[in-house]
């Protein structure tokens, strides 16, 4: 992308024809000028916005005016591009309009806005959303819970065997039974916290095949209540990945579907071209959208939905969607997601690599013999 001329940075450099919002500002970050593009995605006429500081635009934050008050300082402003993360900006009294950008220095000392317009955010990272100490805290927590469960299940092993010696009855059995399982799903939770699955070599998947095993695992908890609906793209090649880790995630994104109260939950499949993930560009891309018809996510939770032990029930661990997330940067890719009550979608973005792209495409599960297109389970 050229840069305009610094004598005629207040006129629009030859960008009006682009689809991107862009907005060029001088050194301090006072705006000269921008695309059509860029008012009609703010929603405003492009008059209102010159000689508006840049920083100004920004929603409930001041990162745009740390940066400008950065890259002013010749010491310090070295950079050509910058990158601006989940921006919000709007003007006073206007709905705020969400974006990843970048800032280019011109050759005149302004800088040019790209804004690349989202409906969702990535989920944040847990390792750079919970502090370190806090970490090391759940951590330090569930090595000193081991020794007292491991006493408490001997101690229900021990009783067990003196209850069958002596003909116990049915009711102390079942007691000494519940304990044990309490005991073996606590110890559960601390293994997912202290040693997650290590991971294997990928190996070539048919995505199809895993979401089959996913849809098996929902009837049998869902029941005849649940409508389960296949929405795949027959034209998705193999891709590279660990089919159990990958049927654990969309399992866990399923479940938490089914305990949010959806009647009708939908798996899409579809292949993306040009797509980037976590700033890397690929050229082919798998698009996993899990739909479902539940009461969504609760404003509550939505900033915190993927830290671990957050949960919006009083029986849920808040591990399934922290797993689910790490399983997506296992694979190289992401989770995000949109939600208001009656849909909600999670999506699951995963690169296809050469290798699986040299495969022949395989729309559908082994023994599948639907046409690809969308389908009823029940």
């Amino acid at each position: 992308m050229s840069s305009p001329d610094s004598s005629n940075q207040s006129q629009e450099p030859g960008l009006g024809a682009l689809n991107t919002p862009l907005a060029w500002v001088d050194a301090e970050g006072a705006i000269l000028g921008v695309n059509p593009a860029f008012a009609r995605w703010l929603g405003v006429s492009a008059r209102r916005l010159l000689g508006q500081p840049l920083a100004a635009l920004e929603v409930d934050g001041d990162a745009m005016a740390r940066l400008f008050d950065k890259v002013s300082d010749p010491q310090r402003g070295e950079r050509d591009v910058l990158r601006l993360r989940r921006m919000a900006l709007a003007l006073p009294g206007e709905p705020s309009r969400f974006a990843e950008g970048w800032l280019s220095r011109l050759d005149g000392g302004g800088w040019l806005l790209e804004a690349h317009p989202v409906d969702e955010f990535p989920a944040p990272d847990p390792a750079q959303a919970l502090p370190s100490a806090l970490a090391a805290a759940l951590k330090g927590l569930a090595h000193e819970l081991r020794n007292p469960l491991a006493g408490l299940k001997g101690a229900a092993q021990l009783l067990s065997r003196r209850a069958q010696a002596r003909g116990g009855d049915e009711g102390e059995r079942e007691l000494i039974g519940l304990i044990e399982s309490e005991i073996g799903r606590l110890n559960g939770l601390l293994d997912q916290l202290l040693s997650p699955a290590p991971q294997r070599p990928h190996t070539a998947l048919n995505i199809h095949a895993v979401l089959e095993r996913v849809l098996r695992l929902a009837e049998s908890e869902g029941g005849w209540s649940l409508r389960l609906q296949r929405d795949y793209d027959p034209s998705i090649p193999e891709l590279a990945g660990d089919a159990d880790r990958l049927v654990q995630a969309v399992w866990n994104l399923v479940r938490n579907a089914i305990q949010a109260g959806a009647a009708t939950v939908t798996l899409r499949t579809r292949v993306e071209h040009g797509l980037r993930i976590h700033d890397h560009p690929h050229a082919m891309g798998l698009r996993l959208e899990i739909v479902d018809d539940g009461h969504g996510v609760s404003e509550e939770l939505a900033e915190h939905l993927f830290l671990p032990l957050v949960s919006g029930r009083a029986d849920g661990s808040g591990l399934g969607l922290a797993l689910a997330q790490q399983v997506a940067r296992e694979h190289g890719g992401s989770l995000s997601y949109r939600s208001r009550p009656g849909h909600t979608v999670f999506t699951l973005l995963l690169p296809i690599d050469g290798h699986a792209r040299d495969q022949e495409p395989r729309a559908q599960a082994d023994g599948d013999d639907s046409n690809g297109a969308a389908s009823n389970v029940h």
